[in-house]
C-alpha cells in the first residue's frame, strides 16, 4: 500500500537518492538550502503558509517518491493565469506511485480554485526548470535538473501534455573561439562609447548583485513567463552563491559609469555536492577545499543586457570577457541555463559561441 506523507523534509531530501542511486547524475541542493527552499517562513516567494505543500510517497518502508505543489502569485497575477505548479516531482519508475502523487498535488491546486497545474518549476522560472527528455547520459551543473528518462512517460500516463520546449548548452571553454564571438570593429565601438567593464568583488559584491538583479528584470521583461524578481527574492536565491562566487567569472558592463549589462557566473559546485552527498559532515572542510583547487566547471546564471544598450554587440561583448576570464580562471567548460525554443536570439548566440546541447527538457501541463 503506498502512503503518501505531507511535510516530511528529511524523507523528501532522502527521495531521489534512494529512488536513483549514486550512480545517476542527479544531484541534490544541500538539505539545509532544502528546508528553506520548502518554508514560507523562510522563502519569500511565498505570501503565506498556504501557497506550498510537499509530498513524499512510501512503500515497503522505502521512500519511492516526491513532489511539491504550490502557486507563484506573482506569475497568475501577470499573465492573468489560473494555475498551480508542481515540482521537485521525482519517483521510481511505477505508474502507481507517480499517479499517487500527481493527484496529491492536483487534490492541492484544484481545492485552490486552480484550473491547471504545471511542472517542474523548482520552485520558479528563475530556478530549476522542467522535466528531462533529453540528454540523460550528462551530468548536470548548477540550477540544471536531471531525472531518468521514465519520468516523461508516467506523466503522459496520467494526462500531462508536453510543452514549452527548452534546451541546456556546453561550451568548451578550451576551444572556443572567443574572439569570433564579436567583430573586432564592433568591439572598439562599444569601448570607444564608453562601454567598459566593473569586476564583481567581494567589497562592492552587494551592489552589484543589486545591479544586476535591476538588468535582469529590465532585460527578461518580455522573455515568456518572466516575473520580475524583487529584491528579497534575488537575496533570497543569491545568498547561496555568495560563499561560492569567483569574483573573477561575472562582472558589470556600464555605460559612462552607469550599469548596463551584466553576466552572473559560479563554479559548478554540483561535482562537491555530490562527492558530499549534499550534507554537511566532518569531511565537508575536505571538499569544499579539492573543490577550490580543481575548478573545472563553470555555469553561467544569467545574462542580460538593458533594453536601451540592446542590439549593439553588448551581449556578445559580455560573453566573450566572461569565457575569457573563466580560461584564465583555469575552467574548461562552462554550462548555462535553459533557453527555450522560441528565444531565437539567444540560441543563436549560444551557436555562435560553439555552445553543444546538453539536456533536452520540457514541461508538462493538465487540465484540471
Amino acid at each position: 500500500m503506498i502512503e503518501i506523507r505531507t511535510g516530511d523534509i528529511d524523507a523528501f531530501f532522502a527521495a531521489p537518492f534512494q529512488i536513483y542511486g549514486a550512480r545517476t547524475p542527479y544531484v541534490s541542493p544541500m538539505l539545509s538550502d532544502l528546508k528553506r527552499f520548502l518554508s514560507a517562513k523562510t522563502n519569500p516567494l511565498f505570501d503565506t503558509a498556504a501557497d506550498l505543500a510537499f509530498f513524499t510517497a512510501h512503500e515497503g518502508g522505502a521512500v519511492r517518491g516526491r513532489i511539491t505543489a504550490h502557486v507563484h502569485r506573482a506569475s497568475n497575477a501577470k499573465f492573468a493565469l489560473d494555475r498551480g505548479y508542481f515540482g521537485y516531482f521525482d519517483c521510481v519508475d511505477d505508474e502507481r506511485v507517480a499517479a499517487a502523487l500527481l493527484e496529491r498535488a492536483e487534490d492541492w491546486a484544484h481545492a485552490k480554485g486552480f484550473r491547471e497545474i504545471l511542472g517542474n518549476f523548482n520552485l520558479t522560472a528563475m530556478q530549476q526548470v522542467g522535466v528531462m527528455t533529453g540528454g540523460f547520459e550528462n551530468a548536470p551543473y548548477t540550477d540544471q535538473v536531471w531525472g531518468p528518462p521514465y519520468l516523461p512517460r508516467l506523466l503522459e500516463s496520467r494526462g500531462y501534455a508536453p510543452c514549452f520546449p527548452m534546451t541546456t548548452f556546453e561550451i568548451d571553454i578550451r576551444t572556443v573561439a572567443i574572439d569570433g564571438l564579436l567583430a573586432s570593429a564592433q568591439m572598439r565601438a562599444l569601448f570607444d562609447d564608453g562601454f567598459r567593464f566593473s569586476p564583481i568583488r567581494r567589497a562592492t559584491l552587494e551592489r552589484r548583485l543589486e545591479d544586476s538583479r535591476l538588468i535582469l528584470n529590465e532585460s527578461f521583461a518580455d522573455n515568456p513567463m518572466f516575473v520580475p524578481v524583487s529584491r528579497a527574492e534575488f537575496e533570497f536565491q543569491a545568498k547561496e552563491m555568495k560563499w561560492i562566487m569567483d569574483p573573477r567569472i561575472s562582472a558589470v558592463a556600464e555605460k559612462d559609469g552607469v550599469p548596463a549589462g551584466a553576466v552572473i557566473a559560479i563554479p559548478d559546485v554540483n561535482p562537491m555536492l555530490k562527492a558530499m552527498g549534499s550534507r554537511l559532515g566532518l569531511t565537508a572542510p575536505w571538499h569544499l577545499l579539492k573543490h577550490r583547487l580543481k575548478r573545472r566547471r563553470a555555469v553561467i546564471i544569467f545574462q542580460g543586457v538593458k533594453p536601451e544598450h540592446q542590439g549593439r554587440g553588448l551581449n556578445p561583448l559580455l560573453l566573450a570577457h566572461v569565457l575569457g576570464e573563466m580560461r584564465r580562471a583555469g575552467c574548461e567548460t562552462a554550462g548555462g541555463t535553459w533557453i527555450a525554443d522560441v528565444n531565437a536570439a539567444s540560441l543563436r548566440q549560444a551557436a555562435k559561441a560553439g555552445a553543444t546541447p546538453l539536456h533536452r527538457l520540457h514541461l508538462f501541463g493538465k487540465t484540471l
